[in-house]
């Protein structure tokens, strides 16, 4: 973890102009391309769910505006945010949330995931510090359109909210929408675009 000098630090400007803003946040959805994921997940006999979540918690981490966080006043660059994601119990309306940090392979994580969410008996099981997670959800039962999110309003909160939606064919492919809601503090839509084509990049090579 870095410690960023605000002196030097070439986003400072746009850091206070957005700090004086009383509501910082702002959400994104848009489309991504699952046809090569979707196919990689049926035929390794894993989870789709969770390989997206490698997926994007890799996106994350390869755009540094995303780690960034605030401690005690100061700002941090993160080495890295850790996937925590909801996942629904089998048969059961009820979910809770699995938190484990993204090591080994795409495989490797899915099976890691599988096997603790399997064998978590809590609500909330938080591993890692409050403010280096990535908090993931889908919505499998209908196409994502938007979404926003619950939050206790801290402006110093760069937790990425990372949401989308069930996959449907288009033009013989499969793409889904993925929201993304995140601190202008830190964030604009050029690293949006970052992160798009990493995760797109990372899909369309499976």
């Amino acid at each position: 973890m870095q410690k960023i000098d605000l002196s030097t630090w070439p986003r400072a400007e746009l850091f206070r102009f957005f700090s004086g803003v009383s509501q910082p946040f702002y959400s994104v959805t848009f489309r991504v391309d699952v046809t090569n994921l979707h196919a990689y997940a049926k035929a390794h006999g894993i989870s789709f769910y969770y390989a997206l979540g490698y997926l994007v918690t890799d996106a994350v981490n390869a755009v540094e505006n995303f780690r960034y966080t605030i401690r005690a006043g100061e700002v941090w660059l993160l080495d890295e945010r850790i996937p925590s994601l909801t996942d629904r119990k089998l048969s059961s309306e009820q979910f809770h949330i699995v938190t484990l940090p993204k090591t080994g392979t795409l495989d490797e994580f899915c099976r890691a995931a599988k096997a603790k969410s399997d064998a978590q008996k809590t609500f909330l099981d938080q591993s890692g510090e409050p403010d280096d997670l990535i908090y993931i959800s889908c919505t499998p039962w209908f196409d994502l359109t938007g979404c926003t999110n619950e939050r206790d309003f801290d402006k110093d909160d760069n937790i990425p909210r990372i949401t989308w939606g069930k996959y449907v064919p288009e033009n013989g492919r499969e793409t889904l929408g993925m929201s993304l809601e995140v601190n202008h503090r830190f964030i604009d839509g050029y690293h949006l675009g970052l992160f798009y084509k990493h995760l797109q990049a990372n899909i369309d090579a499976l």
